[in-house]
């Protein structure tokens, strides 16, 4: 009798532990690797994304990150009948969707690109082989907002999953609607990016597409060099930073609420006003910022930017100026002696509402743009400019950034720098999921 129970108690602890190995999946997010580029013709920055397997391993893609994008899109060739070494070598492939399926309708009147240069969205496109009609739809490519026309797919991503501080060997599937571009779409794209990555808010969008146990969280870290790697996280999970592995950096973040605009799948915030030692420049009540990993720095409608800039030029009169250098209006000389030196500017605040703020220190406020001139990297953006705030990719690097779609929330820490840590202290080392 004692032997039986014995054996009902290992049972049952052998099926409780089994249950709360279910419950608790070894990931929490899955992680994407940031590179930034600065051959095209103003900074970018993509993501590294797992496109085909082929030859028993995986083929990637570097696609460029849009969180306005309504759709993925990337270079691919569409195939009606896919088998193992149907598709081209050196081509990545994917399986068209017809204009007669309510995929093609839906995506077409989900999202709209209105310009008079785009051409006609018709059903008369068709592939060699089953000859049924393929699905054009429009893309913007985000460096000079011209039209793609590009061919709707079934396609297929793979990400590795992680727990927010490593990267596990798990890999985790996604299968959105995205879209075949042609190679002549990537003429002003930096070298080896091929594609456009959307993470907005959009139906077609990758957060719309990555469901359960993953939580509609996206966190971005902009690395600030070359060198190294950014991250993407994806998923409701916690954020550890080398070398402080144990300190979650959600306790580094305020948040504020995310704000709606008509006609935009893009996050937008509210900012009250704009801080310089001290001083409070109101920004007008019909103002609205938005945030873009297209734009390279933050740009001000001129009559938020004209009394930014002359605070800011007050406040540093002790520093020599230069002669401003397109697109800055206000430079200093950053030289003495022919000796490159660290300038030292007050923090640019952005009061956000609940008494919030984004700070921008001289990391993320000050560009070096030749050995002997740094500039405040604002650009006026003129009178009529809308929304009245661009926040740039330059104010972003360094910065952990969560676009909460749960819970429309934006969350922000300022700079990393500060914490002793970087964007580019993500710690890669693969690690076995179980």
């Amino acid at each position: 009798m004692r032997l039986l129970l014995q054996i009902i108690v290992v049972v049952l602890s052998f099926i409780s532990l089994e249950h709360e190995a279910l419950a608790a999946l070894p990931y929490t997010s899955v992680v994407l690797p940031i590179h930034k580029h600065t051959d095209a013709s103003k900074p970018l920055y993509s993501v590294q994304v797992m496109t085909a397997y082929v030859n028993m391993q995986f083929l990637s893609q570097n696609l460029l990150i849009d969180i306005d994008a309504p759709i993925i899109w990337r270079t691919c060739s569409l195939q009606w009948n896919m088998y193992q070494g149907s598709c081209p070598a050196d081509t990545q492939c994917a399986f068209p969707v017809s204009c007669e399926e309510y995929q093609c309708t839906e995506v077409r009147t989900s999202f709209s690109y209105k310009n008079p240069y785009c051409p006609r969205e018709t059903n008369t496109s068709t592939l060699p082989g089953w000859g049924e009609c393929t699905c054009p739809v429009n893309v913007v490519n985000p460096i000079d907002a011209s039209c793609v026309q590009a061919q709707l797919n079934y396609d297929d991503f793979t990400f590795n999953e992680s727990n927010g501080g490593n990267v596990y060997t798990g890999i985790y599937g996604a299968y959105p609607n995205a879209a075949c571009a042609p190679s002549s779409s990537l003429q002003l794209f930096p070298a080896n990016v091929t594609g456009v990555m959307a993470l907005s808010s959009s139906p077609y969008a990758l957060p719309a597409r990555l469901v359960d146990p993953l939580r509609r969280v996206i966190g971005l870290c902009l690395p600030s060099t070359l060198s190294a790697l950014g991250v993407l996280l994806y998923g409701d999970s916690p954020y550890y930073l080398l070398p402080q592995s144990t300190v979650d950096v959600r306790s580094y973040l305020s948040y504020t609420p995310l704000i709606n605009h008509p006609d935009s799948f893009g996050y937008y915030i509210g900012v009250n006003n704009i801080v310089i030692k001290k001083r409070s420049i109101t920004i007008p009540a019909d103002a609205i910022t938005k945030i873009s990993t297209t734009e390279p720095y933050t740009i001000l409608r001129t009559d938020i930017y004209n009394p930014v800039v002359r605070r800011f030029a007050m406040v540093t009169k002790r520093i020599p100026q230069a002669t401003p250098v397109p697109p800055f209006g206000l430079c200093f000389s950053s030289s003495t002696k022919g000796t490159q030196v660290s300038l030292k500017v007050p923090d640019i605040d952005f009061s956000l509402p609940e008494g919030k703020k984004w700070t921008m220190s001289a990391a993320n406020s000050i560009k070096q743009v030749t050995p002997d001139v740094a500039c405040l990297a604002l650009v006026d953006g003129g009178a009529s400019f809308e929304p009245a705030i661009v926040i740039g990719t330059f104010q972003m690097e360094d910065n952990f950034l969560v676009f909460n779609l749960e819970n429309s929330t934006f969350g922000f820490s300022s700079s990393l720098l500060r914490k002793k840590t970087s964007c580019s202290n993500f710690n890669y080392t693969l690690v076995s999921s179980y």
